[in-house]
C-alpha cells in the first residue's frame, strides 16, 4: 500500500511540474489520468501491480 501511494504521489508531482512548465497541457494530464483509471479496471492490473511490487523490492534491496 505504501509503495502504491508513493508512486501515485511521485507521478502527481511530475505531472504538476510538466503542467507548470508548459511541457504537458492539462488535456494531456487528463488523458493520462483516464488511461490510469481504465487500465486499473482491466485484467492487466494485477500483472502491473506485481511488476511494480517486484521493482520496488529490488530497488529497496539495493545498498548505495
Amino acid at each position: 500500500m505504501a509503495v502504491s501511494i508513493s508512486v501515485v504521489l511521485l507521478l502527481l508531482v511530475i505531472a504538476v511540474i510538466f503542467v507548470r512548465n508548459n511541457a504537458m497541457k492539462i488535456s494531456h494530464a487528463l488523458v493520462c489520468i483516464l488511461l490510469g483509471f481504465f487500465l486499473a479496471s482491466t485484467s492487466m492490473a494485477p500483472t502491473i501491480h506485481q511488476g511494480l511490487a517486484a521493482t520496488a523490492q529490488i530497488v529497496s534491496s539495493l545498498r548505495p
